[in-house]
């Protein structure tokens, strides 16, 4: 089997080899700090070795349960926010086919909508509306259960589901994945008898795609989690190496803080494949949320090519000298289409007729990192030889890696997150929940002043 590939070459423009070449004992360091648990966070690495350790006794228990699933739902929600709905959306929508929410009847899988990560009341109104009269179940993801986006998109579709199908339905397609032994879903899931899965302590949510939090809800959708986890466990033996040349994930990492120092202030992680959407989504949290701390960090943001060409080409071409791009290139498509032949040619595209549409996206592709490069705009390029679950779990976990190398080289806690507690003080004394009284006649001060 082939492996994804790391392409530095359109970056050696704006770092020198010289200045490459002195990360090397930093991400040896930075590597020695992960496998030692010796750094900030290290009780937060349980997913540097989960592809080598996930059993197969997990993974069958995943497969069971996903079946059931499978067999007494049209439609499965995912609740959860963030890590815990990310991960799992992004594998899902680049796997699937991209109008399988027209398709249900054709395909055996149930549709996987999500909820839970949003609070808008239209869209759960919506949801709620589109569940009458379906056989749904719901897959509840929350270590604590007490996020309020989560619990409380949880508390309206368990209601509708008991309503619908009765308790007994209910607590055969309701899944808990949470706590091994406290919080909020914990005890719901112990007290009406759902199946459930853990979250491992020891692993963050941005990290935890390749636990059941990701692992069920791909499942559901028919998409085959052991090569998943396949994927991720060779790219893990190949990002185990000290060397920076053979190690892709310590290489990208060296290369972007590197490129960070130099004033690149932005990285773009773009796609010419727009099943990937979601996973540049996933991306951006796993980056920004690992990064972004002590007033550092690279900003994560996402293009969609050809697409955002049209709307974002310009600034990208032209603007502020302070991006790099990474670009995530899949080699071979899954399927096949030819442009065909127009004897008017009123558009004026028989120069391509007969030629595949993917060539025509690759010269798109191309072309664009040529320009860009001569704008001023670092390109480093990842290949992924095709689209399917082998080479994504590779994907995954290469990101993983260089994130915690790279939080390490940048000198701070890649594995933590206080920054997202602000705005949860401020809501909930703005809401008046017990405990925040203080707060909130702070709160209310500050809007009189």
């Amino acid at each position: 089997m082939e492996t994804i590939k790391l392409d530095i070459k359109d970056t050696l423009k704006f770092i020198s080899k010289d200045a490459l070449s002195s990360y090397e004992t930093k991400a040896g360091i930075c590597m020695d700090t992960l496998e030692k648990g010796t750094g900030l966070g290290n009780d937060f690495l349980g997913w540097l070795h989960l592809p080598s350790s996930t059993t197969q006794e997990l993974l069958d228990d995943i497969k069971a349960t996903a079946k059931t699933l499978r067999d007494n739902c049209e439609i499965v929600v995912v609740a959860g926010i963030g890590g815990s709905y990310l991960g799992a959306r992004a594998v899902i929508e680049a796997l699937s086919n991209s109008f399988i929410w027209l398709q249900e009847k054709k395909t055996g899988n149930p549709v996987i909508v999500f909820a839970g990560h949003n609070i808008g009341e239209d869209y759960l109104s919506e949801l709620t509306t589109l569940l009458k009269d379906k056989k749904f179940g719901i897959i509840n993801i929350s270590k604590s259960g007490t996020t309020t986006e989560t619990a409380l998109a949880f508390r309206i579709l368990k209601k509708q589901c008991e309503e619908q199908r009765g308790k007994e339905t209910a607590r055969k397609v309701i899944v808990a994945i949470t706590d091994a032994k406290k919080g909020a879903a914990r005890l719901t899931a112990d007290k009406e008898g759902y199946k459930s899965f853990i979250i491992p302590d020891n692993v963050g949510g941005r990290f935890s795609v390749l636990t059941p939090v990701g692992l069920l809800p791909i499942a559901v959708a028919g998409i085959d989690i052991e090569q998943l986890i396949s994927g991720a466990k060779t790219m893990e033996t190949i990002c185990a190496s000290n060397n920076l040349s053979e190690n892709p994930a310590a290489l990208y990492a060296a290369i972007r803080n590197e490129l960070y120092q130099s004033g690149k202030k932005i990285e773009l992680l773009v796609n010419y494949q727009p099943k990937l959407h979601y996973f540049m989504e996933w991306w951006k949290q796993l980056y920004g949320e690992s990064e972004g701390k002590d007033h550092k960090g690279i900003y994560p943001s996402s293009v969609d090519f050809s697409t955002d060409l049209h709307s974002m080409g310009q600034w990208i071409q032209e603007g502020e000298r302070t991006i790099f791009e990474t670009v995530v290139s899949i080699e071979k498509p899954n399927h096949e289409l030819h442009v065909p032949i127009d004897e008017e040619n009123l558009d004026g595209l028989n120069f391509l007729a007969n030629k595949r549409i993917d060539e025509v996206n690759k010269m798109a592709e191309l072309g664009t990192r040529l320009a860009h490069v001569d704008g001023g705009v670092p390109n480093i390029r990842i290949s992924v030889p095709t689209l399917n679950e082998y080479y994504l779990g590779q994907l995954i976990y290469f990101f993983e890696k260089a994130c915690g190398i790279s939080g390490y080289m940048l000198n701070v806690n890649p594995f933590n997150q206080p920054g997202v507690e602000a705005y949860k003080k401020n809501m909930f004394a703005l809401l008046n929940k017990p405990g925040y009284e203080e707060a909130s006649k702070a709160i209310q001060t500050r809007i009189n002043e």
